[in-house]
């Protein structure tokens, strides 16, 4: 009784909302009556009736949708510390003032490569507390031109697309401008991002602190540090013995030997990691581990000296984001099963409390592509026993970019940002702010996705409905539900075999040669 009564005060501006709906309430009744009492009714009349009835359904549309504004406005006045001393409040400073989300979860993103680049794009979306910790490629690598030329001692290739992946505006440029080539004489070989962090380096002193201040100065959201600032290399040790101290070359001997990855170490093997990134992970919500290359991308991070220690010790959600296909000369044949227990038995149990992996409806023809390059679809084999503790989560999170099968950034974000909800709800923190604005997002990401859906569908049907009536005009007789439902997917695969086919006989006449 008293939440309806502070309901109807002068302060809380819903009487004038409650008002709208009863009137738009009496008008849509009356419009309906009018309709069932008159037996005819003359053009004028109707057009009247049609008048007053839309008039009353927008009124009760627009009451509703303000009521509810009111509400999250009066709701957001009471719980947020940031409304204090002040009469109203616009609950734009929820959901829309980039402010809040300087309140967002603690998220530290552990990886390398396009994988982590992937997680970053999709996460930066609900909160601004990011620290993405990147594995530097580059280890064990023969230094490019660029490193000989300007003497830098850490590769800032992984530092570079991670800043342009937590970007907030105008993605696209800053990564042009980043990855621009010099076409000066004295210069050529070399990219801006070399100079830039070159430059900084010099001004800063340290490679840590120059990351650091292009954090600020690119206005990215969240940060990104390097996982160490030492120089090491990646060495892995395969299952014949054989020793291969060059990262670029395991997945080719790898393959050449015919065997499989036994360990990776790294060298030196007491490498400290950076400053700032045991630190990120102690304070931590939710730490994301992978996806990318389990042996030179995700394992090594974590064999960095404090940092697997800082994880188990962590009190954060700890997921782990499964690979969707399996890597050549790493992961050949590799299981969901698999990936895990080569990180549990590199680095211990008590890493991972979740796992998200893909549901495996990866169109046909793609991974067509993938087996003649020599991957495949990851097993969703999760039968050991060193996994009974970790929760496993199944779900749609692949996609096709350019081509080719990526994780869906946005789908892994919504699978994190849940489990982070429910972690609050379990908390009964159902009213703090950071619950609100995550749920609220996720409900309205939810809903666009779903409008998007539905778009693309309407467009495959007109498109597919096009296609069929030009096909039809030109061929006699009906075609087989079969022919008309995969008829796009047979075209491809048609499409592939001929073209490997072309391939196969052009290598056979080069060796006849």
């Amino acid at each position: 009784m008293k939440g309806i009564m502070h309901w109807l005060k002068s302060s809380s501006k819903m009487k004038r909302w409650i008002f709208l709906i009863l009137v738009g309430i009496v008008l849509t009744c009356y419009g309906i009556s009018d309709i069932l009492v008159q037996k005819e009714m003359q053009i004028s009349e109707a057009g009247k009736i049609i008048i007053i009835f839309v008039i009353g359904f927008v009124f009760i549309v627009l009451g509703l949708i303000m009521l509810n504004k009111r509400n999250m406005e009066l709701f957001i006045e009471a719980t947020d510390d940031r409304m204090k001393n002040q009469k109203n409040v616009n609950v734009k400073s929820l959901i829309f003032d980039k402010t809040i989300y300087d309140k967002g979860p603690k998220i530290v993103a552990i990886g390398g490569g396009a994988g982590l680049n992937t997680i970053l794009t999709g996460i930066k979306k609900y909160t601004n507390n990011i620290t993405a910790i990147v594995a530097v490629s580059e280890y064990g690598k023969e230094p490019t031109d660029s490193r000989k030329i300007l003497q830098t001692t850490l590769p800032f290739e992984e530092i570079k697309d991670s800043i342009v992946a937590l970007s907030p505006e105008k993605k696209d440029d800053l990564g042009k401008l980043l990855n621009h080539e010099m076409t000066n004489q004295a210069l050529r070989g070399l990219k801006f991002s070399d100079i830039y962090f070159t430059a900084m380096n010099e001004v800063y002193g340290n490679n840590v602190k120059a990351i650091a201040q292009s954090n600020s100065i690119f206005n990215i959201v969240g940060k990104v540090i390097p996982v160490s600032n030492d120089e090491m290399k990646i060495c892995a040790e395969l299952e014949n013995g054989y020793v291969v101290e060059n990262k670029d070359m395991i997945p080719e001997i790898v393959s050449e030997k015919m065997t499989k990855i036994n360990r990776v170490y790294i060298k030196p093997s007491n490498c400290k990691p950076a400053e700032g990134v045991i630190e990120a992970i102690k304070e931590a919500d939710s730490i994301i581990i992978g996806p990318g290359s389990l042996y030179t991308n995700i394992i090594p991070n974590l064999l960095v000296n404090g940092v697997a220690k800082a994880i188990k010790e962590s009190k954060a959600q700890k997921i782990y984001v499964n690979n969707i296909m399996t890597e050549l000369g790493q992961t050949d044949d590799y299981s969901v099963a698999d990936h895990l227990r080569a990180i549990i038995d590199h680095c211990g149990e008590g890493l991972i409390d979740y796992c998200i992996y893909d549901t495996g409806e990866v169109i046909p023809e793609y991974i067509k592509k993938y087996n003649k390059e020599g991957s495949d679809l990851v097993e969703q084999d999760l039968d050991d026993p060193k996994l009974k503790k970790i929760k496993f989560i199944k779900k749609n999170i692949s996609t096709i970019i350019d081509g080719k099968v990526r994780h869906d950034p946005y789908m892994v974000a919504e699978s994190v940002i849940k489990l982070v909800c429910n972690d609050l709800k379990y908390e009964d923190r159902e009213t703090d702010p950071e619950y609100i604005m995550l749920n609220a997002k996720l409900k309205s990401d939810k809903r666009i996705n779903k409008i998007k859906k539905m778009q693309t569908k309407i467009e495959k049907k007109k498109k597919n409905k096009k296609e069929d009536s030009n096909q039809n005009k030109h061929m006699k007789g009906k075609k087989s539900k079969f022919s008309n439902k995969y008829s796009d997917r047979i075209k491809s695969i048609r499409e592939s075999d001929e073209k490997f086919k072309q391939n196969h006989k052009n290598e056979l006449e080069r060796k006849k040669r």
